[in-house]
């Protein structure tokens, strides 16, 4: 109870400080929530655990352990479709210490766990993780510095995989630290900053009316509300879906063995080379997002973002070739190519911010989010397995070149035509009145259709 009453005792004093120290005070505490979970996630990863089979399959130990934690996220991401646009604002904050804390329990039994049995441990460890950024995203959608705040959210976790993942080395190679041992050694390293920033963020105050006249209200969504947004948006999502897939793929490839592929470009013994392969992109990815801030009308913030993931995706085969060719080192070549994955990844969460601000439709865009999270992930998971059962000769690096290559090509023309069409849905929805006729019949959760000019007209 104390602690419950300094909660609301900071959020009121929040709310008088005014909109400039609440935005900077949710970016402060979402960046350190998501940052800090990421040492739940990702430090098992540093480990190779070679010479180890897992159940005389022909799998590498490895690989079943970051698809046992993937299929654990996926089935995350399907679950949070529902329970992150669903929960009640009130709940949140409880909600996420409990799921860390589950996190946290399961690291614990793939170090005592018999080794078959650790994979379950790391599916147990993924299931809840992979809603915390959903209930992180409740706090900071529908403002008018959402964009802001979802820069320093990504930077978060674009810079925090590598930090973990070298306090997991230092652990490894410093303290001699078993590597079944060493994920749940750093997950308690990072649980009480994590409680805390969890504490400190549940504070943040709603969205003012000025956010809900150019975002449109941000609320729980019904049943109903979900299948309406999906049936008015469906092919749209579903170009941006399979786009998203393949970059969910590349991402978690890049990420889950980095390792192996720095190894066979020599820099894996580069001290801290993951930092300073990824502040680099963390630091770009985080600017270019914040900037997208600057754009009031909803329907130019749309253009540049799909104009950035593009840019994404070529930056992608471009340095690869490049590297291929012998006009990059190795280390510009795995920033660069990291770079484009995120620049062409990141946005989407943006996006969906300023689909929900031109419609004005109310809900949650975590809810859409989620969506395609959802398949992302499970597209990660079969292009692992891809890997693996059909290419087991193919070396990581060699399969990564290949992926880029592909993904530049595949990814630019998917995502070119994505853009094409919200484009033009928002210039039918704005010049044909659909908004209106929608908000008559229901058959989506829209504001008053008069509400439109103060998003997309008044403002600009």
């Amino acid at each position: 109870m104390i602690a419950l009453r300094g909660n609301q005792s900071l959020r009121s004093r929040l709310e008088r400080w005014g909109p400039t120290s609440i935005a900077l005070f949710a970016s402060a505490t979402s960046f350190a929530v998501y940052f800090c979970m990421y040492a739940f996630r990702k430090p098992f990863a540093v480990a190779t655990y070679a010479g180890y089979e897992f159940a005389n399959t022909g799998i590498e130990l490895k690989t079943a352990l970051v698809l046992s934690q993937l299929f654990g996220y996926v089935a995350s991401k399907y679950i949070g479709v529902k329970f992150c646009s669903q929960l009640p604002r009130e709940r949140l904050m409880a909600a996420m210490i409990l799921l860390i804390l589950f996190a946290e329990c399961a690291l614990l039994g793939f170090a005592i766990a018999p080794s078959n049995w650790k994979v379950v441990a790391l599916f147990c460890n993924g299931l809840p993780l992979g809603m915390i950024w959903g209930l992180a995203m409740r706090y900071l959608e529908g403002r008018r510095t959402t964009e802001f705040l979802v820069a320093t959210l990504s930077f978060s976790y674009i810079a925090s995989t590598g930090f973990v993942k070298d306090v997991g080395r230092c652990l490894l190679d410093g303290w001699g630290v078993d590597p079944f041992w060493m994920p749940f050694c750093v997950g308690a390293l990072f649980l009480p900053p994590v409680l805390l920033s969890i504490w400190l963020l549940d504070a943040v105050p709603a969205p003012d009316l000025q956010d809900e006249a150019e975002r449109s209200k941000r609320t729980a969504m019904t049943g109903s509300d979900q299948w309406a947004f999906l049936a008015h948006f469906s092919f749209g999502l579903i170009v941006l879906t399979l786009a998203y897939i393949l970059l969910t793929a590349f991402r978690d490839f890049r990420d889950n063995y980095a390792v192996e592929i720095l190894n066979e470009i020599k820099l894996a013994k580069v001290p801290g080379i993951f930092t300073k392969i990824e502040l680099v992109i963390a630091v770009v990815v985080t600017l270019t997002l914040a900037g997208l801030s600057f754009f009031r009308r909803n329907r130019n913030a749309l253009l540049a973002t799909f104009s950035i993931m593009t840019l994404g995706t070529l930056m992608l085969g471009a340095a690869t070739l490049l590297w291929q060719a012998g006009w990059l080192s190795g280390l510009a070549w795995m920033i660069l190519v990291g770079l484009g994955a995120y620049l062409a990844y990141v946005p989407y969460t943006v996006l969906f911010e300023r689909i929900f601000a031109v419609t004005r439709a109310s809900g949650s865009s975590v809810f859409a989010i989620y969506l395609i999270d959802s398949g992302g992930y499970t597209g990660s998971a079969a292009m692992q397995l891809y890997k693996d059962l059909w290419h087991a000769e193919t070396s990581r690096l060699h399969f990564f070149v290949n992926f880029s290559l592909a993904l530049s090509i595949i990814g630019f023309a998917m995502l070119l035509f994505s853009g094409w069409y919200f484009i033009c849905e928002e210039q039918r929805t704005r010049e044909a009145g659909i908004l209106a006729d929608v908000a008559s019949t229901h058959s989506l959760p829209c504001a008053a259709p008069d509400a439109m000019p103060v998003g997309d007209e008044e403002i600009a």
